[in-house]
């Protein structure tokens, strides 16, 4: 009989360690001790490298980019001297460029449910770092992995999340969000990321296609947004811990040329009216790395936002004089 209970515990032990280790992990990554909530990590529908990322990307010159129109969108920096475009027809079916610029080894990854699009240094804390695509979400937004230690890192939050480089932060790159036209009018020797990736995608067409105009999203948030269309474009940055977010819909009321001060630093918002996009700057002139994302992706990550608002001038009304 004690034999006998002692092979039924035995087995109750396995079957609750069992459970919990399913539990605290999806796709085959441990979520043991995340920064995150581990319950509201959710599958996206991929499996891990179901999206495949672009591990050895292939370029063309501007004149060469015969699939782009003037109006598409492109992720785009210059670095190291080198100008290199990514279009949005391209990162919506991968997600995740890992690129070199010289020696430097430099990671774009886009999130099409989010908008959300980020460049940086793809050495992190002594080790070269290769990202892949979880097939995992959070707020929505990809989490990306390296392939090194098969850590999760948030794309918005530009951080480890699980895994043995938890807390680890990416060291951000700026990126502009903007047009075709935009990008090579201002850099004509730019590089352009090609449609010859060795993948068999359409990527004249858009498996998003009329996802930024819904106001419904497509998983859960922990923080749910107002004030805004869900999916209004918005510049973020952060600057010392405080956030503020840039609603294009405030930027496109002025001049297109802000001035602001966040965590007591000054800094200028360009906004253009014709292309849409926007960027930062410090007072000296260079790029910030600010991010361009929908509402409602901003805020699940930064409740707690600013938010950039235009004031509103009460109209003066003329002096009457009464002659008697």
């Amino acid at each position: 009989m004690k034999k006998l209970l002692l092979v039924l515990y035995t087995i109750l032990v396995l079957l609750i360690g069992s459970t919990f280790t399913i539990a605290a992990s999806m796709n085959g990554f441990i979520l043991d001790g995340a920064l995150i909530p581990e319950e509201e990590i959710l599958s996206g529908g991929p499996t891990k490298d179901g999206i495949p990322s672009l591990d050895y990307p292939k370029f063309v010159k501007a004149a060469q980019a015969h699939f782009l129109r003037d109006e598409d969108q492109v992720l785009a920096l210059k670095h190291n001297g080198i100008a290199k475009a990514y279009p949005l027809r391209i990162l919506n079916w991968h997600e995740i460029v890992n690129d070199r610029f010289g020696d430097e080894g430099i990671v774009i990854t886009y999130c099409p449910l989010c908008g959300s699009g980020t460049a940086s240094e793809a050495k992190v804390a002594g080790k070269f770092l290769q990202f892949g695509v979880s097939g995992l979400l959070y707020n929505n937004d990809v989490l990306m992995y390296d392939r090194q230690t098969q850590s999760l890192w948030s794309q918005i939050l530009s951080q480890a999340v699980a895994g043995p480089m938890k807390g680890t932060l990416l060291p951000a790159v700026a990126v502009t969000h903007t047009t075709w036209a935009d990008w090579r009018n201002r850099h004509p020797d730019t590089l352009v990321l090609d449609t010859n990736t060795g993948f068999n995608r359409n990527y004249q067409a858009n498996p998003y296609d009329g996802y930024e105009k819904e106001s419904s999203i497509m998983f859960p948030v922990r923080f749910r947004a107002e004030g805004y269309h869900p999916k209004e474009q918005v510049l973020g940055l952060i600057l010392d811990e405080k956030a503020k977010a840039y609603p294009f819909v405030e930027l496109a009321k002025g001049s297109g040329e802000v001035s602001d001060v966040l965590a007591g630093k000054n800094i200028r918002i360009r906004y253009s009216h014709n292309h849409k996009s926007a960027e930062f700057f410090d007072s000296e002139g260079n790029a910030l790395p600010g991010i361009t994302l929908f509402w409602f992706a901003w805020y699940a990550f930064h409740p707690k936002t600013e938010i950039y608002r235009v004031k509103c001038m009460r109209p003066t009304l003329p002096s009457i004089i009464f002659l008697f």
